[in-house]
């Protein structure tokens, strides 16, 4: 079962930083949400959870503090970079988190105990904190996978497996049309 649940872990690790790849500084940075999601900062914000969860949680320490996440952070700090952290720097401090938290995954019994501070010093297992963090990093992807297809139309779960229609770009434009037409048409009847 934990090798099931780190495969998923895995390919969520992967898809978000897939997300990044043939990008501009600017459109990995740029917030394209009223709430400024944008490709970086999920990716650094995926780095502390990382930490967080498998390091803190476990009482095995990551190798540096993170000033953007705990007391006395600015609110929201591990969702964007500054422009003196470098995408370099980023994803080496996520593939550092992950390394951390394989580490610690494959150390420990999914029984295994821990405690979660933010949440109230909660005890939880390491099969929960397993499948959390799958959930949250799915979800993140999920947002990139949209963020990216927003900045420059490239969609899809993986590079070897975008997991979309083959369709060519007129099909698309026709299917897009049709999704609008209908979004037109029942908006009409609840008039």
């Amino acid at each position: 079962m934990k090798a099931d649940l780190h495969s998923y872990l895995k390919g969520g690790r992967d898809a978000l930083l897939w997300k990044l790849d043939g990008l501009s500084e600017y459109d990995i940075r740029r917030p394209l949400t009223r709430t400024a999601t944008n490709l970086l900062g999920l990716v650094k914000h995926s780095a502390a959870m990382e930490i967080l969860y498998f390091g803190v949680v476990f009482g095995r320490p990551f190798e540096q503090e993170l000033p953007y996440v705990g007391d006395g952070a600015e609110t929201n700090a591990d969702m964007w970079a500054t422009a003196d952290e470098t995408r370099e720097e980023i994803v080496a401090l996520y593939r550092r988190a992950i390394a951390h938290a394989d580490t610690t995954i494959e150390a420990l019994a999914l029984d295994e105990v821990g405690r979660v501070p933010w949440w109230g010093d909660a005890a939880v297992t390491l099969h929960h904190v397993l499948v959390h963090v799958i959930a949250e990093t799915q979800r993140h992807a999920g947002h990139a996978d949209i963020v990216r297809e927003l900045i420059d139309g490239a969609a899809g779960l993986l590079p070897r497996n975008d997991n979309l229609p083959p369709a060519d770009e007129s099909w698309w434009l026709d299917y897009r049309q049709r999704v609008e037409q209908a979004a037109l048409d029942a908006s009409k009847r609840s008039n």
